[in-house]
């Protein structure tokens, strides 16, 4: 048996992200999660707005200025981020501010954004020219 294989039949530590469908909220499973998660690192700007989340949360006004972009684009991003289940809603007052759904993605993304990855210089993905990977 592959060591992936291995790792599917023994079951993967408890990572869960709730997430509301037609209004009941459910627990993701960790595939679910990891694939989740994936989706929204896959875009810079989604980076972006998640590591200034990591540090505070903010108002979509300031984060688009802080981020340089417009408040349309970062509007479309942040539900994105929403759907993934990585971020969440606050209302205060008639405004609404944005927080990492769970404090546990702040350091997620310390030990991604610090993980060493080995890549080849000469080297891109297989896919990279259907996909945009790497």
């Amino acid at each position: 048996m592959n060591a992936i294989a291995n790792l599917l039949s023994s079951g993967f530590p408890e990572f869960r992200i709730a997430c509301t469908v037609d209004s009941v909220l459910t627990v993701a499973a960790d595939i679910e999660v990891l694939a989740r998660f994936g989706r929204a690192l896959a875009d810079p700007i989604r980076c972006r707005i998640l590591l200034a989340l990591r540090e505070a949360p903010a108002y979509p006004a300031d984060l688009a200025e802080a981020l340089d972009v417009s408040r349309t684009r970062l509007s479309n991003h942040l539900a994105c981020l929403r759907d993934c289940g990585l971020v969440a809603t606050v209302p205060d007052g008639r405004r609404t501010r944005y927080e990492l759904a769970d404090e546990r993605l702040g350091h997620a993304l310390d030990d991604l954004r610090t993980a060493v990855v080995a890549v080849e210089s000469d080297r891109t993905c297989a896919d990279a020219d259907d996909k945009g990977c790497c």
